[in-house]
Order: C-alpha cells, then sequence, then structure tokens
C-alpha cells in the first residue's frame, strides 16, 4: 500500500517531532540539556539522518509536554518506521531514502537530459550503461543493481500504479549506450511503457533549443497522503539532494510546467523515436 513504508513513516515522525518542538518553543539545545544528550542528537533525528527509537520518542514528547494520544500515535509511527523494507538489501549500491520515496510515491515528474530514465530502462541498456559508469564493478554487483532496477520498475505495472510523467531530451535517444542493438531494444521498450495509461512521455527535440531544465535532472515525487508534502530528488555521482521546502518543490513544479511545454506530444514524441529506432536498423 502507497504510503506505507519505513521511508515515509521516517519522514512523517521526524516532521513531527520538529513540529512538537517548535509549539513547545524549545531549542535543540534545551532538548538535549532535558534528556541529558547532545543537542547533535535531537538535530540528527529531526533531519533523518539516524533512527529514532520508541523509546526516544517517548522521552521527545514528555519533554514537549504532549497528550497520551499523541504520544501514543507516534511512538507506534517509531515503530513502523524501524521496520525492514524490500530495498534495504541493496543498501550499499542505491540510497534508501530515494527508493522507499519511490515505492511511495503515487506520481512522479521527471526530467532526465543524458540517458534514458531509469524505470523506462529496458535490461541490456542498465548493464551498458552501469559498465561504463562503474568499470570497475564486478558481474554480481552489476547483476543486483539490474535487479533492483527491475524491481522499482514494477512500480509501473502494479495494480494500482505509479503515475509517470517524463520528459526526455532527444540526446538521451540519440547517445549510442551499448551500441545500435541495444538502443533498437531501447527504444522498443520506450514504445511499449510510453503506451501505459498511467505513463505520460514526452521529448524535447533539438529543434527546441534552450529549454528550462537546461541545469540537469530531477524527480518530483508527490504522495497519496496530504500530510506527506512533495519532495524534490537531484542526483548526482556521488549523493543525492533533497529539496523539501515547499518554496523549492514551488520552483520545480513551474520549471517541468515550462519543460512540458517545450517538449514534443506524447504522440509525437512517440513519432520521433520510432523515427530514430529506424535510423539505428
Amino acid at each position: 500500500m502507497r504510503g506505507s513504508s519505513p521511508t515515509l513513516r521516517k519522514r512523517r515522525l521526524v516532521s513531527e517531532l520538529r513540529r512538537l518542538r517548535e509549539v513547545a518553543g524549545l531549542t535543540i539545545e534545551e532538548v538535549g540539556e532535558r534528556l541529558e544528550c547532545s543537542a547533535s542528537k535531537i538535530s540528527r533525528i529531526e533531519t533523518g539522518r539516524v533512527g529514532v527509537s520508541p523509546r526516544d520518542v517517548r522521552d521527545m514528547l514528555n519533554v514537549y509536554g504532549a497528550d497520551a494520544a499523541t504520544l501514543e500515535e507516534l511512538v507506534q509511527l517509531a515503530r513502523e518506521a524501524r521496520r525492514k523494507a524490500w530495498w534495504d538489501e541493496f543498501g550499499d549500491i542505491v540510497p534508501g531514502r530515494y527508493v522507499g520515496y519511490e515505492a511511495d510515491a503515487d506520481s512522479i515528474r521527471t526530467y532526465q537530459g543524458l540517458m534514458i530514465p531509469g524505470l523506462l530502462q529496458c535490461e541490456s541498456y542498465t548493464r551498458a550503461l552501469i559498465c561504463q559508469v562503474l568499470p570497475d564493478a564486478r558481474t554480481a554487483e552489476i547483476d543486483r543493481r539490474v535487479r533492483l532496477r527491475k524491481a522499482r520498475q514494477a512500480l509501473l505495472s502494479e495494480d494500482d500504479p505509479l503515475r509517470l510523467h517524463v520528459v526526455i531530451d532527444e540526446a538521451a535517444l540519440r547517445r549510442l549506450v551499448g551500441g545500435a542493438e541495444v538502443m533498437r531494444v531501447q527504444m522498443a521498450r520506450l514504445l511499449e511503457v510510453g503506451a501505459f495509461p498511467n505513463v505520460t512521455m514526452q521529448v524535447v527535440p533539438f529543434s527546441a533549443g534552450g529549454h528550462a531544465a537546461m541545469d540537469g535532472p530531477f524527480v518530483i515525487l508527490s504522495f497519496p497522503e496530504q500530510l506527506d508534502s512533495d519532495v524534490v530528488y537531484i542526483e548526482s555521482t556521488r549523493s543525492g539532494v533533497y529539496l523539501e521546502q515547499q518554496s523549492d518543490v514551488h520552483s520545480y513544479a513551474e520549471m517541468f510546467e515550462r519543460l512540458v511545454s517545450s517538449a514534443l506530444t506524447p504522440r509525437e514524441s512517440a513519432t520521433l523515436i520510432r523515427e530514430i529506432a529506424r535510423t539505428l536498423a
């Protein structure tokens, strides 16, 4: 069920802990003093950098003067946030926080300029890409990364599938990752997934010139519960950045709308993909 994974539970929990501390009029330092722990521990809890135990939650809420119902609700949330998720076994090769958000999201808007988005990649493209980006990766690691990618792609074909609106730069379609044969298979995969009722796929053609997302790729994740605000994820080689401030999310949402306006329609995009596929024959 979307919105019920440990990742989103933890996000909701730490957000509520921060809010209740502010309502109580306490600083992080004051909370640390009252609980006889370091202020940095409270800070790490509130920013989600460390886990929070049910006992920690109970102690913090007692300091904040929370009522019994709130205390029980958040202690239960802490228990749920500590549960294992299927993606935990891949924690050494992928940011589990992002995969958790992706699994919880009911809709995603994303732009990719240099490569095919992960949710739309065929296996041979994924393997070729990993070999280029991680030339020292062992076969076993490549296999695990492919397996994870396939598990994530299953979100698009569930009974209650993820809604995906993706905009791809034409450059990503024409870059021969793995060679012409791999790209022919990849073009077929794009046409197949692009026809799903829950997927909207658009291409920004070279003829559009400069566009709103020239700075780089990004993902906007939206969740089923109003309590869980949208998140913008910006990936880099070594790590990822999560933007949760409403002003930042709004800026990227506006950027995405401008990008959509610059792109071909889904029908025109499919036509361009077919044309590119023919040049690879």
